[in-house]
This record gives C-alpha cells, sequence and structure tokens, in this order.
C-alpha cells in the first residue's frame, strides 16, 4: 500500500474526471490556505502546508498539474495568492516561491513515489527539506531582482519563516499518514 500515493489509494486516479477533479480542488485548497496568511513583503500564509499534502498525496504528476492550475488562475487575475494577490505576484517580491511552489510539489509527490517518504519520520525529512529548498529560488528572485543583501533576506525573507516551515512540515506529514492511517482502519 506505501509504494502508492494516498490519492490513488483512495479514488483511484483512473478516468480524466478523477484527475482534473483532483487538480481543481487542490488547486483550490492551496488558494484557500493562501489567504489565511500574515505579513507584507513575503506574508506567512497555509499555502507550503497545502502545498506539501497536495505533493505527498498526489504523486509528482498530479501535484505538478496543481501547482501549475494553481498559477494559471493567478495569471488570469483571479486573487489566489497570498493576501489576494494574482496577476501581479507573477513578477513581485514573492514570485520566486510562487514558482518554486510547483518544484516543492513535484519533489514532494517523487519522494512519495521513490519511497523516500515511507514513514512518519522520513515524510517529515521531505518536507523539512523541501520547505528549505524552497527558499532557493525565493530568495534568488529578490536578490536578482530587486537588488536586496544577504543580511536583508535573511532577517525579512528567510528567518522570521524558518520555525512556522518546519511546524507546517510536521502537520503537512501528520495529514498525510492519518489518511493512510484512516485508509488502513476502513480496509480491516
Amino acid at each position: 500500500m506505501r509504494e502508492m500515493v494516498l490519492s490513488k489509494a483512495m479514488i483511484g486516479h483512473e478516468g480524466l474526471i478523477r484527475k482534473l477533479g483532483l487538480v481543481l480542488g487542490g488547486s483550490l485548497a492551496i488558494a484557500m490556505a493562501a489567504q489565511v496568511s500574515i505579513g507584507w513583503p513575503v506574508p506567512m500564509s497555509l499555502q507550503t502546508l497545502a502545498i506539501l499534502v497536495v505533493g505527498l498525496s498526489f504523486g509528482s504528476r498530479l501535484g505538478l498539474a496543481t501547482l501549475v492550475t494553481y498559477l494559471g488562475w493567478g495569471a488570469m487575475g483571479l486573487p489566489v495568492f497570498a493576501n489576494g494577490g494574482s496577476i501581479a505576484s507573477l513578477t513581485g517580491p514573492t514570485a520566486g516561491f510562487l514558482y518554486g511552489y510547483v518544484a516543492m510539489a513535484w519533489l514532494a509527490g517523487l519522494a512519495v513515489e521513490k519511497g523516500l517518504a515511507r514513514s512518519l519520520v522520513s515524510t517529515v525529512a521531505c518536507g523539512i527539506l523541501l520547505s528549505g529548498l524552497l527558499y532557493l529560488p525565493g530568495l534568488a528572485w529578490p536578490a536578482l531582482m530587486m537588488g536586496k543583501t544577504m543580511p536583508e533576506l535573511w532577517s525579512v525573507w528567510m528567518a522570521p519563516f524558518l520555525i512556522g516551515d518546519t511546524l507546517k512540515a510536521v502537520i503537512a506529514a501528520m495529514i498525510v499518514w492519518g489518511g493512510w492511517r484512516a485508509l488502513q482502519l476502513r480496509r480491516d
């Protein structure tokens, strides 16, 4: 059972309608999580929690499709990003994080598919690692586009978020493993 992703184990991925439902539902969940945010220019939101849950639950391809759909909604002008942001966010100060979310979901799904996230502990470790990797595009964007210095990036764009990102990675892993446990109990 652990070799496949949670969403496939629960409802299957057979058929275009089911896949479309997962992608649309997942991107809507991420959009709603993004609205639970505080702060500016880099808001602290529940986006990364939702993205990790999507990636760890959907697998790499559906996770990727979900995030591309999510960014597409923002590109169409829908207020799906943190603080009701839309198209301007795709070139604004946090654009690097938005683009990094696509890789985060894909890599989370790939970790599950490759067996790197087999236990709760390894799933938490994957989530923390991916949350850390998100800072690469997230910080590169303001450094390159806005000339931000490393002390500015550390104090405003990274340090305030490390504990929250770690906690969100733990919660995401617990949600996914809770889903596996519920599925196991339902089958027993």
